[in-house]
């Protein structure tokens, strides 16, 4: 009886270490055919375009194709919602931002829990905005632009491009930072926003510098500072809000790579390995800036760090996004 059950006993324990055996094989053989990066915005977005190019690089490191699959819609909830129900065995991640993994949760019902379905493997790029007017504001710093902003009340307008964009969201913070009020008035995309703003139909926004710079240099609208805590490479000229006098007021749509939750440790090592070895590489940090996008420096790269700022970003936005009692339509 004794020697039937340690035989049950041992069957039993060596049945329960397969699946961890073959998790171990498997990473230690991966990747074993194409990897798809899924990316939440559509072909020919700033963020597809980044993609491919971190894409192209991973390659090299990674000894099989990266090939990049859009997945536009719902503000990045479906590709992530994807992605997290996709086999954990590393040949399926998402570039994931702002949106579809901090704010997302705090205006939408998701078919995904934005911590605890994913594993973090690295924080990716940083696109920071520019508080831009229409040229006919008399503000010519940002102090004096928040002084007419509050002499103007509730008649100012700023653009958006929709509930949950960053630039509404941030709009919730910027108004309760200065005090001001400013009309919400929504846009499909920033870009027809711009030309709103360049004729002086709506006063002011928050634009990436990439969309901004042209009108600006062009003498057509007017730019106060950098949502950033260093000046933009591509705006340099232009102070950050910690200078202009707002201190504190940091906005950028960022984005990091993930994987469904359970994938090994060693298949997240190998990915972040080749996603720093990408982002090291200095022809890929040119094309990349040439873009305007920002690289997280390399103590941000590590999967921690992602995890942690994911964290901390939900902690500062999700409060804000509650409290304006404002709900996705």
């Amino acid at each position: 009886m004794k020697s039937s059950r340690r035989k049950f006993l041992h069957s039993a324990a060596g049945a329960a270490a397969l699946p961890v055996v073959s998790c171990i094989a498997d990473a230690q053989t991966y990747p074993s055919r194409p990897i798809t990066i899924v990316v939440t915005l559509p072909a020919g977005s700033a963020m597809d375009a980044a993609g491919r190019i971190v894409a192209e690089r991973m390659r090299a490191s990674l000894g099989q194709p990266v090939i990049i699959e859009n997945v536009s819609g719902a503000t990045g909830s479906i590709a992530a919602g994807r992605v997290a129900r996709a086999a954990p065995d590393g040949h399926t991640i998402l570039i994931g931002t702002w949106n579809s993994h901090v704010v997302n949760g705090a205006f939408f019902p998701l078919p995904y829990n934005a911590l605890t379905d994913f594993e973090p493997i690295s924080l990716l790029l940083n696109v920071s905005y520019l508080i831009i007017a229409t040229s006919t504001v008399p503000a010519d710093d940002l102090t004096s632009f928040i002084a007419w902003l509050k002499a103007k009340a509730d008649k100012a307008t700023q653009a958006t491009s929709g509930i949950g964009s960053a630039h509404h969201v941030g709009g919730l913070l910027f108004q309760k930072l200065t005090g001001t009020r400013s009309q919400f008035v929504p846009y499909r995309s920033i870009s027809q926003a711009m030309q709103d703003l360049v004729s002086g139909r709506i006063d002011w926004t928050m634009s990436v510098a990439t969309d901004a710079v042209p009108q600006l240099r062009s003498g057509n609208i007017k730019a106060y500072a950098a949502t950033a805590v260093s000046r933009l490479a591509i705006a340099s000229d232009i102070p950050t809000v910690d200078e202009a006098g707002l201190p504190g007021f940091y906005l950028s749509n960022w984005s990091g790579i993930w994987a469904p939750k359970g994938t090994p440790k060693l298949i997240i090592a190998r990915l972040n390995a080749a996603i720093v070895d990408a982002l090291g590489d200095p022809g890929v940090r040119q094309r990349l800036a040439d873009i305007g996008q920002e690289i997280f420096p390399p103590e941000q790269q590590m999967p921690e760090a992602l995890g942690a700022f994911q964290r901390a970003e939900i902690d500062k936005w999700w409060p804000i996004i509650k409290a304006a009692g404002i709900k996705a339509e």
